[in-house]
């Protein structure tokens, strides 16, 4: 017998906006996966590792800006989302975590698949519920259905983020024959009005004063999703020079009028002094690049931040005023009230710019093969409409020091693993018919091949695999790069290639140890086909530290007060 408020939650889910449903195969949660699969609005997807689809989930959600709802059976299961589901937390990822459970009788009573599954993601959740397991009275019924609604309103409401429902359920857990599945057309619904958030008249008239003596301002962008119009107020700040944007790739608000390629600089002691600023002024996530971090840290320069919830991280330690609105109403607000800035400090920090852009590529085209060079080529044949997924550890690294993108760019920066960056990038391509391109590293690429284990259709997903048979990234920090067991337990050596994995799942696959053979795979690589392409560069993780090294030289002597 199918339980009326198991077919009311999906029923509200359909009317909220959740619309796509990862299910994990199980008897536990045969109710829910049996409902959300007949239900006519709800499109559902079938992902054998919990892992693996909870990534998937979170790149769908990353995409459609809605919770996508996942359903796991009991026991061990539900564990195996706590990756992704505290990467969505971090991101602020709206999910729906629906997991079946054991009664509560039969919790730690040594039934099978049976864990303590309340509250089970600890503070990596916005808020976690645990539904009736029983429906004597109509109320409970009644609480159920305001729980469902409080739980998608919680992970809609800024900042977004995975909620979680705990559902206990008894057997039988599969209907009767010919017993019918009656949605409800009209199931209880609560909803929340938002509003526009701004500053008022006399917080504005004390920032303005504030502002009038201070002459270098530094806009620093964390990681979030393309905003047009927010990319123009930043442009028109640096164009009028009444500020200084600097942007990682993840912050997809790039221009001309950005500054770029400050990893390539910023940790030189020859040119710091000349670019510390009076204020630091930032909104989004998280930024990439650790030099960075660094060098705000030390310039002990006041920090704003602008975030619609007035919750603020104190990232650079000097955290003075949280701006309680949107981005959008302060980057307006300062175009039109900001005085332009120090002139010499902005043509600093201009001059460095400059010095990249006209002399990187150079340098690049001058340097050995490896992935450094190999990725420089790769980027210039990503259709510029491709939405692109970078994986943790180096290969986000090198897209950042390679400057402005016009692709989007999306990485699991929320607790920068490795874990799920496959997985992401195919639930991406359940959300678009544009060209998504992963750029992984070979540890990131093998740990996560389950991405792949599914049935659905993936023809526009293109896989830059950078194969160094080894965590090099451990070569290039100065810790484990010093130490005689590098090998073994930090960079640990693999001896595996994607040709094998292209042919388990169907793949086209290309592959090249040198230039030509690069320039060569890259004039097919994104012609349209059936199948998802793999294309995987080889090279040695020695050879490429000390291709860095060289090119970090190379940089240093061209910038002009090294």
């Amino acid at each position: 017998m199918i339980i009326q408020s198991i077919l009311e939650l999906v029923a509200i889910c359909a009317k909220k906006g959740v619309k796509n449903v990862i299910l994990s195969p199980g008897s536990r949660c045969a109710p829910l996966t049996l409902a959300f699969a007949r239900h006519p609005e709800i499109h559902t997807r079938t992902i054998s590792d919990e892992r693996s689809a909870a990534f998937i989930a979170l790149g769908m959600a990353q995409q459609l800006n809605q919770p996508v709802a996942l359903v796991c059976t009991s026991g061990s299961a539900a564990l195996n989302y706590y990756p992704a589901i505290a990467e969505a937390f971090f991101q602020q990822i709206p999910l729906l975590v629906l997991t079946a459970d054991r009664p509560p009788e039969w919790i730690d009573q040594w039934d099978g698949q049976t864990i303590f599954q309340q509250e089970v993601y600890g503070k990596h959740i916005k808020k976690s519920f645990q539904f009736p397991d029983s429906f004597g009275d109509k109320e409970q019924s009644w609480y159920a259905a305001r729980m469902v609604n409080e739980a998608i309103n919680t992970a809609n409401h800024f900042p977004k983020g995975p909620v979680h429902i705990n559902i206990p359920l008894r057997e039988p857990f599969y209907p009767s024959e010919n017993e019918s599945f009656d949605f409800p057309e009209h199931p209880y619904q609560t909803e929340i009005s938002k509003g526009t958030l701004h500053l008022g008249e006399e917080s504005l008239k004390k920032i303005n004063s504030k502002l009038q003596s201070i002459r270098k301002i530094l806009i620093v962008p964390g990681q979030q999703k393309p905003d047009e119009k927010i990319g123009e107020l930043l442009k028109s700040l640096s164009k009028s020079k009444k500020a200084i944007i600097v942007t990682d790739t993840i912050s997809n608000l790039q221009s001309e009028e950005s500054i770029n390629f400050h990893d390539h600089w910023i940790g030189n002691q020859g040119v710091a002094k000349e670019l510390e600023p009076d204020l630091i002024l930032s909104f989004g996530k998280s930024i990439i690049s650790k030099s960075l971090k660094l060098f705000l840290r030390n310039s002990k320069a006041e920090h704003w931040h602008i975030q619609e919830n007035a919750e603020a991280k104190d990232t650079f330690q000097s955290l003075r005023k949280i701006l309680a609105c949107s981005p959008m109403f302060f980057l307006n607000w300062l175009n039109s009230n900001l005085p332009v800035q120090d002139e010499t400090y902005y043509n600093s920090w201009r001059g460095l710019e400059n010095s990249l852009l006209e002399n990187l590529d150079d340098i690049l085209d001058q340097s050995q093969f490896g992935e450094y060079k190999a990725l420089h080529q790769v980027l210039k044949y990503v259709p510029n409409l491709s939405k692109v997924h970078v994986a943790n550890s180096m290969a986000v690294r090198y897209v950042n020091f390679l400057g402005k993108r016009e692709q989007e760019i999306i990485c699991n920066r929320g607790t920068s693993g490795i874990d799920g960056s496959s997985s992401t990038a195919v639930g991406c391509t359940f959300t678009t018919k544009l060209p998504v391109t992963l750029i992984t590293g070979d540890l990131a690429f093998f740990y996560d091949r389950n991405a792949f284990w599914h049935n659905y259709s993936m023809a526009n997903l293109r896989i830059i695999l950078l194969n160094n048979h080894a965590g090099g990234i451990f070569r290039l920090i100065e810790g484990p790069a010093n130490q005689p067991e590098l090998q073994e337990y930090f960079e640990t050596k693999q001896k595996l290639n994607a040709k094998s994995l292209a042919n388990e799942f169907g793949f086209t696959y290309f592959s090249a140890k040198n230039e030509a053979e690069l320039d060569f795979a890259l004039k097919e690589f994104y012609d349209s086909g059936v199948h998802p392409k793999i294309l995987e560069i080889e090279s040695q993780s020695p050879l490429n530290a000390e291709i860095l090294k060289s090119i970090k030289e190379k940089v240093k002597s061209i910038l002009p007060s090294a």
